[in-house]
């Protein structure tokens, strides 16, 4: 199946290639020709445009938006609802705030296009991993969609099957979902992101403890000086609290149990909040998340152990980087 890409970035250019090994073909514009050339040669077609991407593109045309969220995608969106025609599709792939998908779904049902939003989960990992998506938009257009989405996939893999599932839908177990219309999909996401604050602070205050466990405040009997790697690392081994969150933590320790790569400055890259947001609509008490939201503002004053080692899990899963002061 073709598709079309907008954004080579951390996960963008992945998602081509993991498409293209799958005997999908691509059409792929970046701002930086750099990164348009590289996916040349790994077999897309390159455009110099939106405009060139489109004409490129068979009908009906599909055409990813993988960029930040906010004005530059809402931008490339608009773009290119000027230049498809009816029975085309839009799909945004990046983090977008819910709101903003059911405002373009609406405006782009209007001139015949379709418009599916899809949470995407998998960092730059997820060439050889795969993404966990969690898609919005009608079901004929997701189900046309549907061998794009089961590339991107992780596939059943070796997880155990869940009892009792029989007769739900399958996608599910390989690691994909159609949430529901338009605007579902990153609903699902931002709550999803809303909780990964929550798992990455925990163990960052967890480990945080750990290593302030030989403090002098304490009697010399109850002192201990343990080793964070190790600790890490058995965890990630039959323990209630294995994740892969504790697999990139045990990478980040083993590398450099002190963190002095990083400065402790976490940001949060809008999720977060929304999902607070929603909650408060809600009325649903959400106060673990609320928590690890205010503390990466916190972050932002006065930085921790705790708070290095959320800047080494966010470098680890999705490739972020501090920012330089």
């Amino acid at each position: 199946m073709q598709l079309g890409m907008i954004g080579l970035g951390r996960m963008g250019g992945n998602i081509v290639r993991r498409l293209l090994r799958d005997g999908h073909t691509a059409v792929v514009f970046d701002q930086n020709p750099e990164a348009v050339a590289a996916l040349v040669e790994a077999g897309a077609v390159g455009a110099s445009s939106l405009e060139d991407l489109v004409s490129k593109l068979e009908v009906p045309r599909a055409a990813w938006v993988m960029l930040p969220a906010g004005a530059i995608t809402e931008q490339a969106v608009q773009t290119l609802s000027g230049l498809m025609q009816a029975g085309d599709c839009v799909i945004d792939g990046g983090n977008s705030f819910y709101g903003d998908d059911v405002r373009r779904g609406l405006a782009l049902k209007e001139k015949g296009l379709h418009y599916v939003d899809v949470g995407t989960s998998g960092g730059v990992w997820g060439l050889e991993r795969g993404y966990c998506m969690m898609i919005g938009g009608d079901t004929e257009t997701v189900d046309r969609l549907d061998p794009i989405f089961k590339t991107l996939a992780p596939g059943v893999g070796d997880i155990p099957k869940t009892p009792n599932r029989e007769g739900r839908d399958s996608r599910a177990e390989q690691g994909y979902i159609h949430a529901g219309p338009t605007g579902a999909g990153h609903f699902v996401k931002m709550v999803h992101n809303g909780i990964e604050y929550g798992l990455m602070q925990a163990y960052a205050e967890g480990f945080d403890i750990l290593r302030h466990a030989n403090a002098q405040e304490l009697p010399a009997e109850r002192r201990f000086d343990l080793n964070m790697g190790d600790i890490a690392e058995v965890w990630r081994r039959g323990s209630v609290v294995s994740s892969w969150l504790l697999d990139l933590t045990a990478q980040a320790l083993a590398g450099d149990e002190q963190l002095t790569d990083f400065s402790g400055y976490v940001e949060d890259s809008g999720e977060g909040r929304w999902t607070i947001n929603a909650a408060v609509e809600e009325g649903v008490p959400a106060t673990v998340l609320s928590a690890a939201l205010y503390r990466r503002f916190r972050s932002r004053e006065h930085a921790s152990y705790a708070d290095k080692l959320l800047s080494a899990m966010r470098k680890g899963f999705g490739g972020h980087q501090e920012p330089k002061g």
